[in-house]
Protein backbone atom coordinates (compact mmCIF):
# COMPACT_ATOMS: atom_id res chain seq x y z
CA UNK A 1 0.00 0.00 0.00
CA UNK A 2 1.00 3.14 -1.11
CA UNK A 3 1.47 6.14 1.49
CA UNK A 4 1.39 10.18 1.54
CA UNK A 5 1.42 12.80 4.44
CA UNK A 6 -1.92 15.22 3.75
CA UNK A 7 -2.03 18.53 5.40
CA UNK A 8 -4.96 21.00 6.32
CA UNK A 9 -4.65 24.25 6.73
CA UNK A 10 -7.53 25.51 8.65
CA UNK A 11 -10.23 23.27 11.15
CA UNK A 12 -13.62 22.94 10.16
CA UNK A 13 -15.76 21.20 7.07
CA UNK A 14 -14.40 23.75 4.71
CA UNK A 15 -10.81 22.45 4.95
CA UNK A 16 -11.64 19.04 6.33
CA UNK A 17 -15.23 17.39 5.06
CA UNK A 18 -13.77 15.81 2.36
CA UNK A 19 -10.83 14.16 3.46
CA UNK A 20 -12.89 13.07 7.18
CA UNK A 21 -15.64 11.57 4.29
CA UNK A 22 -12.96 9.42 2.76
CA UNK A 23 -11.51 8.71 5.56
CA UNK A 24 -14.00 7.42 7.80
CA UNK A 25 -15.69 5.68 4.60
CA UNK A 26 -12.81 3.95 4.33
CA UNK A 27 -12.30 5.10 0.67
CA UNK A 28 -8.53 5.93 1.22
CA UNK A 29 -8.05 2.37 1.93
CA UNK A 30 -9.93 0.80 -0.85
CA UNK A 31 -7.63 3.03 -3.22
CA UNK A 32 -4.63 0.96 -1.91
CA UNK A 33 -3.52 4.62 0.03
CA UNK A 34 -2.42 5.09 3.58
CA UNK A 35 -3.33 8.46 4.26
CA UNK A 36 -1.37 10.22 6.99
CA UNK A 37 -3.83 13.29 7.75
CA UNK A 38 -1.62 16.21 9.71
CA UNK A 39 -2.70 19.21 11.11
CA UNK A 40 -0.48 22.02 9.34
CA UNK A 41 -2.49 25.34 10.97
CA UNK A 42 0.48 26.36 12.50
CA UNK A 43 3.42 24.53 10.04
CA UNK A 44 5.88 26.54 7.89
CA UNK A 45 5.96 26.55 3.92
CA UNK A 46 9.09 24.64 4.23
CA UNK A 47 7.30 22.17 6.34
CA UNK A 48 4.24 22.22 4.39
CA UNK A 49 5.76 21.59 0.52
CA UNK A 50 6.92 18.27 1.83
CA UNK A 51 3.58 17.02 1.49
CA UNK A 52 0.27 16.81 0.28
CA UNK A 53 -1.76 19.92 1.04
CA UNK A 54 -5.74 20.01 1.36
CA UNK A 55 -5.03 24.21 1.30
CA UNK A 56 -5.48 25.49 -2.06
CA UNK A 57 -5.82 28.97 -1.12
CA UNK A 58 -2.88 28.79 1.05
CA UNK A 59 -0.90 27.46 -1.82
CA UNK A 60 -1.54 29.83 -4.25
CA UNK A 61 -0.99 32.99 -2.17
CA UNK A 62 2.71 30.89 -1.67
CA UNK A 63 2.97 30.88 -5.20
CA UNK A 64 1.95 34.05 -6.64
CA UNK A 65 4.59 35.40 -3.59
CA UNK A 66 7.33 33.15 -3.26
CA UNK A 67 7.07 30.93 -6.57
CA UNK A 68 6.46 27.81 -4.84
CA UNK A 69 5.73 25.64 -7.74
CA UNK A 70 2.21 24.50 -5.60
CA UNK A 71 0.14 23.11 -7.90
CA UNK A 72 -3.83 22.11 -7.59
CA UNK A 73 -4.98 18.62 -8.56
CA UNK A 74 -8.22 18.55 -7.20
CA UNK A 75 -11.02 21.35 -6.39
CA UNK A 76 -13.93 20.62 -3.87
CA UNK A 77 -15.95 24.42 -4.04
CA UNK A 78 -15.37 27.48 -5.45
CA UNK A 79 -17.03 29.48 -2.75
CA UNK A 80 -15.19 29.89 0.26
CA UNK A 81 -16.87 28.86 3.77
CA UNK A 82 -16.51 32.46 5.78
CA UNK A 83 -19.31 34.59 7.10
CA UNK A 84 -19.16 37.95 8.18
CA UNK A 85 -21.43 38.13 12.05
CA UNK A 86 -22.55 40.94 13.62
CA UNK A 87 -23.51 42.57 16.34
CA UNK A 88 -27.34 43.93 16.51
CA UNK A 89 -27.31 47.00 14.95
CA UNK A 90 -24.79 46.26 11.63
CA UNK A 91 -27.15 44.71 8.25
CA UNK A 92 -24.70 45.40 5.84
CA UNK A 93 -20.99 45.05 4.96
CA UNK A 94 -21.09 48.98 4.49
CA UNK A 95 -22.07 49.23 7.93
CA UNK A 96 -18.66 47.74 9.42
CA UNK A 97 -17.55 51.87 8.49
CA UNK A 98 -15.30 52.83 11.83
CA UNK A 99 -15.97 49.27 13.36
CA UNK A 100 -14.16 46.62 15.35
CA UNK A 101 -14.03 43.15 12.88
CA UNK A 102 -11.77 40.22 14.14
CA UNK A 103 -10.17 39.06 10.74
CA UNK A 104 -7.05 36.88 10.04
CA UNK A 105 -4.16 38.39 8.75
CA UNK A 106 -3.50 39.91 5.30
CA UNK A 107 -1.18 37.62 4.51
CA UNK A 108 -3.43 34.78 5.07
CA UNK A 109 -5.97 33.40 2.43
CA UNK A 110 -8.82 34.31 4.11
CA UNK A 111 -6.96 37.29 5.38
CA UNK A 112 -6.26 38.17 1.81
CA UNK A 113 -10.09 36.68 0.37
CA UNK A 114 -11.51 39.02 3.29
CA UNK A 115 -10.09 42.41 1.98
CA UNK A 116 -11.07 41.27 -1.34
CA UNK A 117 -14.36 41.40 -0.50
CA UNK A 118 -14.45 44.46 1.69
CA UNK A 119 -13.09 46.40 -1.17
CA UNK A 120 -15.96 45.45 -3.00
CA UNK A 121 -17.95 46.38 -0.58
CA UNK A 122 -16.56 49.91 -0.98
CA UNK A 123 -14.48 49.44 2.28
CA UNK A 124 -10.50 50.20 2.97
CA UNK A 125 -9.29 47.69 5.10
CA UNK A 126 -6.58 49.71 6.19
CA UNK A 127 -8.23 53.12 7.66
CA UNK A 128 -11.96 52.30 7.37
CA UNK A 129 -12.17 49.46 9.93
CA UNK A 130 -10.97 48.71 13.47
CA UNK A 131 -9.28 45.30 12.62
CA UNK A 132 -8.50 42.93 14.92
CA UNK A 133 -6.36 40.31 13.92
CA UNK A 134 -6.12 36.75 15.09
CA UNK A 135 -4.92 33.22 13.86
CA UNK A 136 -6.94 31.10 12.62
CA UNK A 137 -9.00 28.32 15.12
CA UNK A 138 -12.64 26.94 16.28
CA UNK A 139 -13.55 31.07 16.36
CA UNK A 140 -14.49 30.14 20.15
CA UNK A 141 -13.22 33.53 21.08
CA UNK A 142 -14.65 35.76 18.70
CA UNK A 143 -17.98 34.76 20.07
CA UNK A 144 -16.80 35.57 23.34
CA UNK A 145 -15.88 39.03 22.03
CA UNK A 146 -18.79 39.09 20.46
CA UNK A 147 -21.15 38.08 23.35
CA UNK A 148 -19.06 40.99 25.42
CA UNK A 149 -19.09 43.99 23.28
CA UNK A 150 -15.10 44.05 22.50
CA UNK A 151 -15.81 44.02 18.82
CA UNK A 152 -18.64 44.61 16.51
CA UNK A 153 -17.79 41.96 13.72
CA UNK A 154 -15.78 39.12 13.12
CA UNK A 155 -14.79 36.56 9.75
CA UNK A 156 -15.95 32.90 11.07
CA UNK A 157 -15.50 29.63 9.68
CA UNK A 158 -16.85 26.43 8.99
CA UNK A 159 -16.41 25.52 12.82
CA UNK A 160 -20.01 26.63 12.91
CA UNK A 161 -23.42 26.75 11.53
CA UNK A 162 -23.27 30.91 11.66
CA UNK A 163 -26.81 31.08 10.39
CA UNK A 164 -27.80 28.63 13.63
CA UNK A 165 -25.23 30.94 16.05
CA UNK A 166 -26.79 34.22 15.00
CA UNK A 167 -30.40 33.23 15.64
CA UNK A 168 -29.34 31.74 19.06
CA UNK A 169 -27.59 34.92 20.27
CA UNK A 170 -29.76 38.02 18.32
CA UNK A 171 -26.68 38.59 15.78
CA UNK A 172 -27.04 39.11 12.00
CA UNK A 173 -24.98 37.48 9.30
CA UNK A 174 -23.71 40.50 7.05
CA UNK A 175 -22.18 38.44 4.14
CA UNK A 176 -21.61 35.11 3.43
CA UNK A 177 -17.70 34.97 1.68
CA UNK A 178 -19.04 33.09 -1.31
CA UNK A 179 -21.35 35.40 -2.48
CA UNK A 180 -18.99 37.82 -3.09
CA UNK A 181 -15.85 36.06 -4.23
CA UNK A 182 -15.72 32.69 -5.66
CA UNK A 183 -12.01 31.22 -6.24
CA UNK A 184 -11.35 27.49 -6.75
CA UNK A 185 -10.42 27.05 -2.90
CA UNK A 186 -9.79 23.44 -0.74
CA UNK A 187 -8.75 19.90 -2.13
CA UNK A 188 -5.73 18.83 -2.80
CA UNK A 189 -2.42 20.79 -4.27
CA UNK A 190 1.23 19.26 -4.17
CA UNK A 191 4.72 21.47 -4.69
CA UNK A 192 6.00 19.58 -7.56
CA UNK A 193 9.79 20.24 -6.29
CA UNK A 194 8.98 17.25 -3.79
CA UNK A 195 6.05 15.29 -4.90
CA UNK A 196 4.75 14.06 -8.51
CA UNK A 197 1.50 15.25 -9.10
CA UNK A 198 1.30 11.66 -10.86
CA UNK A 199 2.70 9.40 -8.17
CA UNK A 200 0.13 6.69 -7.57
CA UNK A 201 -0.74 7.65 -4.11
CA UNK A 202 -1.69 11.08 -5.61
CA UNK A 203 -3.76 9.15 -7.58
CA UNK A 204 -5.35 7.53 -4.92
CA UNK A 205 -6.16 10.34 -2.87
CA UNK A 206 -7.94 11.71 -5.80
CA UNK A 207 -10.00 9.03 -6.40
CA UNK A 208 -11.25 8.70 -2.67
CA UNK A 209 -11.94 12.48 -2.82
CA UNK A 210 -13.62 12.16 -6.14
CA UNK A 211 -15.72 8.91 -4.23
CA UNK A 212 -16.71 11.58 -0.92
CA UNK A 213 -17.71 14.31 -3.66
CA UNK A 214 -20.09 12.18 -4.74
CA UNK A 215 -21.34 11.31 -1.26
CA UNK A 216 -21.50 14.69 -0.37
CA UNK A 217 -24.10 15.37 -3.60
CA UNK A 218 -25.52 11.60 -3.38
CA UNK A 219 -26.24 10.72 0.03
CA UNK A 220 -27.32 13.63 2.93
CA UNK A 221 -28.00 11.70 5.81
CA UNK A 222 -24.45 10.02 4.84
CA UNK A 223 -22.93 13.58 5.33
CA UNK A 224 -25.02 15.56 7.49
CA UNK A 225 -23.98 12.52 10.06
CA UNK A 226 -20.23 13.18 9.41
CA UNK A 227 -20.83 16.99 9.68
CA UNK A 228 -22.39 16.35 12.91
CA UNK A 229 -19.21 15.35 14.31
CA UNK A 230 -17.36 18.90 13.06
CA UNK A 231 -21.18 20.84 14.82
CA UNK A 232 -21.12 19.13 17.64
CA UNK A 233 -22.95 22.40 19.18
CA UNK A 234 -25.68 22.28 16.86
CA UNK A 235 -29.36 20.23 16.44
CA UNK A 236 -29.49 18.18 13.91
CA UNK A 237 -32.26 19.98 12.27
CA UNK A 238 -29.83 23.09 11.97
CA UNK A 239 -27.05 21.09 10.97
CA UNK A 240 -29.09 20.19 7.80
CA UNK A 241 -29.84 23.42 6.66
CA UNK A 242 -26.24 24.25 6.81
CA UNK A 243 -25.79 21.23 4.93
CA UNK A 244 -28.86 22.36 2.33
CA UNK A 245 -27.60 25.75 1.98
CA UNK A 246 -23.89 25.97 1.69
CA UNK A 247 -22.13 22.22 1.12
CA UNK A 248 -24.90 20.34 -1.08
CA UNK A 249 -25.26 23.07 -3.78
CA UNK A 250 -21.54 24.58 -3.84
CA UNK A 251 -19.25 21.65 -3.32
CA UNK A 252 -18.11 20.15 -6.90
CA UNK A 253 -18.99 16.88 -8.77
CA UNK A 254 -15.94 15.92 -9.78
CA UNK A 255 -13.51 18.24 -8.49
CA UNK A 256 -12.76 19.96 -11.51
CA UNK A 257 -11.90 23.44 -11.28
CA UNK A 258 -13.91 26.02 -13.12
CA UNK A 259 -10.88 27.91 -14.80
CA UNK A 260 -12.49 30.90 -15.50
CA UNK A 261 -13.16 31.36 -12.04
CA UNK A 262 -9.46 30.62 -11.53
CA UNK A 263 -8.33 33.27 -13.65
CA UNK A 264 -9.81 35.92 -12.14
CA UNK A 265 -9.11 34.61 -8.87
CA UNK A 266 -5.62 34.58 -9.03
CA UNK A 267 -6.02 38.38 -10.69
CA UNK A 268 -7.80 39.72 -8.03
CA UNK A 269 -5.62 37.83 -5.14
CA UNK A 270 -2.27 39.26 -7.33
CA UNK A 271 -3.68 42.38 -6.90
CA UNK A 272 -4.21 42.30 -3.62
CA UNK A 273 -0.81 41.12 -2.58
CA UNK A 274 0.49 43.61 -4.96
CA UNK A 275 2.51 40.84 -7.13
CA UNK A 276 2.37 40.18 -10.91
CA UNK A 277 -0.05 37.19 -11.80
CA UNK A 278 2.72 35.49 -13.40
CA UNK A 279 0.78 32.00 -14.23
CA UNK A 280 -2.38 31.58 -15.70
CA UNK A 281 -5.29 29.08 -14.12
CA UNK A 282 -4.64 26.62 -16.44
CA UNK A 283 -1.04 26.54 -15.02
CA UNK A 284 -1.58 26.44 -11.17
CA UNK A 285 -5.63 24.33 -11.39
CA UNK A 286 -4.34 21.14 -13.29
CA UNK A 287 -7.86 19.07 -12.48
CA UNK A 288 -8.36 17.56 -15.62
CA UNK A 289 -8.34 13.70 -15.15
Amino acid sequence: MCTIDLAYVGRGLHEELVAYIADQEDFYADEGVHVALRDGCTWDEERLRRGATIGLGRALLSRLTDGTPWVGLHVNTHRPLFWFLARPGLTSLADLAGRRLAVHAPHTAPGCFTRIVLRRAGLDPDRDIRTVVRAPGDYGMDLRLLRDGEIDAALVGSTMAPEAVAAEHGWQVLAWMGDHFRIPTVGLAVDTTFTDPDDPSVHAVLRAHRRALKVIREDPDTTVRHMRTFLGGHTPDEVRAHYDAFIAPHFTVDGQADLAIGEAAIASVAAELGVPAAFTAADFFRTAP
